[in-house]
């Protein structure tokens, strides 16, 4: 039996095949934010590429967000699609958490880590995590918060990885008085390839649960948005009743 995870909350999404514990192929899309045109045909190369048939799909390991709205969606939607029709059985893997382990590959892993992406709005989705062992643990649920509060509360020092860094830079300056650098008592940015959540860490967090029996319930399956989104928010706008305005 195979097992797939799959990213699609990010500017580029992928995915990875696997069988148990091992990781058989990975891949990712070929453009930014084309992840409704991708995914299945991606899905379907990879698995016949591999001798993977549907019926031969065991478990999905979804990102879960939070992350691009629509993105979120998409893969969600596949999850809870399969799980239906298929019987596949789910696992909703917490997109920062994944983007926090990819801390692992820099030489030496930090200690602090903050991990943020952007939100709009001048804010940043973000979290603290820490090393314990050989995994990064977060500290705080994941929120939408001002960046300059974020970067003031992280224990020092610590670096700060995520696809929302380069929206931050203003703070990441103001925070240090000048601009971030290699500091061992302050912070520091890992390198722009640790950014991004990747399908082959959602696959060994996925997997993590998964081998110890922790589910998620496909009917109960939602992405993590930590705020309403956009669309939701502006229907509302235009729909309130005039006596709650």
């Amino acid at each position: 039996m195979f097992n797939l995870a799959v990213e699609t909350t990010g500017r580029v999404g992928g995915i990875a095949l696997g069988r148990d514990d091992d990781i058989v192929a990975a891949a990712a899309f070929n453009t930014a934010f084309n992840h409704a045109v991708e995914l299945l045909p991606t899905v379907d190369g990879l698995c016949r590429a591999h001798g993977c048939e549907p019926s031969a799909l065991s478990e999905l390991y979804v990102s879960g967000g939070p992350g691009s709205f629509t993105g979120l969606r998409i893969g969600i939607t596949l999850a809870r699609t399969l799980a239906w029709s298929m019987g596949v059985r789910v696992v909703r893997v917490a997109t920062l958490d994944a983007v926090a382990q990819n801390a692992l590959d820099a030489n030496p892993p930090p200690l602090n880590l903050g991990v943020v992406l952007d939100a709009k709005r001048k804010s940043v989705f973000a979290a603290a995590y820490r090393l314990i062992g050989n995994r990064y643990f977060s500290t705080a649920p994941a929120a939408e918060c001002d960046p300059v509060t974020f970067l003031d509360c992280l224990p020092k020092p610590a670096a700060v990885t995520g696809e929302g860094v380069p929206f931050i830079a203003e703070a990441l300056t103001r925070v240090m008085g000048g601009p971030p650098s290699p500091d061992p008592g302050g912070l520091f940015v890992l390198p722009e390839s640790l950014f991004r959540a990747r399908a082959e860490v959602v696959y060994r967090l996925g997997r993590e649960r998964a081998a110890a029996g922790d589910f998620d319930d496909p009917a109960q399956l939602i992405p993590i948005y930590v705020r309403r989104p956009e669309a939701e928010e502006v229907w509302d706008r235009r729909h309130r009743s005039p006596d709650t305005r």
